[in-house]
């Protein structure tokens, strides 16, 4: 038997971003408006192809202090109130509402009684709760808690003690994976019977997590792997300018890379099962910021000690402190702030700026331009830590929530450096360094042994990560 959840409350209370959260699905319908449910409607949760449990939303009381005195008085003359109530409220076009919403609760679902927990306890939330307390069914009540207003806590849990098996906390709108897994994992209390198939169901849960976290790894090894063994390369016509040719190829590449990074991150999006909505990203985000935008390589890049450190290791060429000023004449006039000159050359396989034989790493040879594969370990360091940064927004924007120009929590300020990398210790920088070098072997072969430890220490930041944000 697949176990069922059906979400109650007063109408506008959050249960249906409870719901869409708790589901990871966005096609629920979010409104502001009360009264905007009034049919059940039911969301699967599959899991490799199988449902392995459902949520059933449900329109708002409309007329509790009326339903309970009708319930109480079937109480008393039959063995199944509510099934009763139900046949009489068919009759009743008032009742409508009221009728629809016990149905899942008739049929054996169990009851998450969502609240917003910013307002004061009122009578007819007691009228609720008696009427859910009555129907002898395992229930949990949920404080939907937003950003303002918590005074009211308290008064909630001790109504709750009244009337329910248990009760959480639970911000729909900012619901981390952590934070649902601990909610399903509170179900399980609410009644015994429910203990087996509601620990099957988290168990499914965290080994789907895993999954997915794994193709994440995949996704970005992948990425990592395609920009950085990427090269183009143009011939030279007869009358052509050879400075046009380079601005042309460079920026051949760049937009290259730009729509390689471009599809992971929707493939990741995609993982996490963001559907429907385009949810922005935080607006100082530098996910803004062009991948070859200087902001982007001061921010994401090798910190000054991780320069030393990849410099001892030696077989990769490092920029510290990249400085682009501009794409101007000649494909631009570029500058480095920091311990290696020619660090931008580097990237693109050159030494230099100023040789006749190569400008901006773009080697000149006959009647041939070339860019890339990159030289340079600065450019796995900055697709690394922006698709890190991706990952976060991905998993932690909860479902329920649908304010997608409102986001308001930036991954990352302009003027501070916050990449993920910035705390790895030098074992995590040599991985990551044998793995860069593997990218300009011959043919690309690579060395699988040195793959194999580069993906286990992404794996393991992707779990730092879903488990700590």
């Amino acid at each position: 038997m697949i176990p069922e959840f059906a979400i109650l409350g007063h109408p506008n209370e959050g249960k249906s971003s409870v719901l869409s959260t708790l589901a990871e699905d966005d096609s629920v319908r979010v409104s502001p408006i009360p009264g905007e449910t009034t049919e059940c409607r039911s969301f699967p949760v599959i899991i490799d192809g199988r449902e392995v449990l459902r949520f059933t939303d449900t329109p708002g009381f409309q007329n509790p202090a009326r339903v309970l005195v009708e319930l109480k008085k079937r109480a008393k003359e039959s063995d199944n109130p509510l099934r009763d109530f139900r046949t009489f409220a068919a009759t009743v076009p008032e009742l409508h509402d009221d009728r629809e919403l016990l149905g899942p609760v008739e049929r054996g679902a169990g009851i998450i009684y969502v609240v917003d927990g910013s307002r004061p306890v009122r009578n007819v939330d007691r009228a609720e709760m008696e009427i859910l307390r009555l129907s002898g069914k395992p229930r949990m009540a949920v404080i939907n808690c937003k950003e303002q207003g918590n005074e009211h806590l308290l008064a909630w849990k001790n109504e709750f003690r009244k009337n329910f098996n248990s009760s959480r906390v639970f911000n729909a709108h900012r619901a981390t994976y952590a934070e649902r897994i601990l909610l399903l994992e509170a179900l399980k209390s609410i009644d015994q019977d429910w203990q087996g198939p509601l620990s099957q169901v988290v168990d499914a849960f965290r080994k789907d997590w895993a999954a997915r976290s794994d193709a994440t790894v995949e996704i970005i090894t992948g990425l990592l792997t395609d920009c950085l063994s990427l090269q183009l390369s143009e011939n030279i016509g007869a009358g052509l300018a050879v400075e046009e040719c380079r601005q042309r190829l460079f920026r051949t590449y760049s937009e290259t890379l730009v729509q390689k990074e471009k599809t992971a991150h929707q493939r990741i999006r995609s993982l996490f099962k963001h559907n429907i909505f385009q949810y922005a990203l935080p607006p100082h985000s530098v996910l803004h910021a062009d991948l070859f935008d200087e902001r982007t390589w001061q921010l994401l890049g090798l910190t000054k000690k991780q320069v030393m450190i990849a410099g001892g290791l030696g077989g990769a060429a490092i920029g510290a402190g990249l400085e682009m000023a501009t794409l101007g004449h000649s494909l631009g006039i570029f500058t480095v702030a920091g311990t290696v000159a020619g660090a931008l050359g580097a990237l693109f396989g050159g030494k230099t700026f100023s040789g006749k034989a190569e400008l901006m790493g773009i080697p000149l040879g006959g009647e041939r331009v070339q860019v890339g594969p990159a030289k340079s370990i600065d450019l796995l360091f900055v697709l690394l830590n922006r698709s890190l940064l991706y990952y976060r927004h991905a998993i932690n924007w909860a479902h329920g929530r649908r304010d997608y120009d409102k986001a308001d929590q930036p991954l990352l300020m302009a003027t501070s450096r916050q990449a993920f990398t910035d705390r790895w210790s030098a074992g995590n920088i040599k991985t990551c360094h044998d793995f860069f070098k593997n990218m300009n072997k011959k043919n690309n072969a690579g060395d699988d042994r040195e793959k194999a430890r580069f993906r286990e220490l992404l794996r393991t930041n992707l779990q730092e990560i879903s488990e700590n944000e």
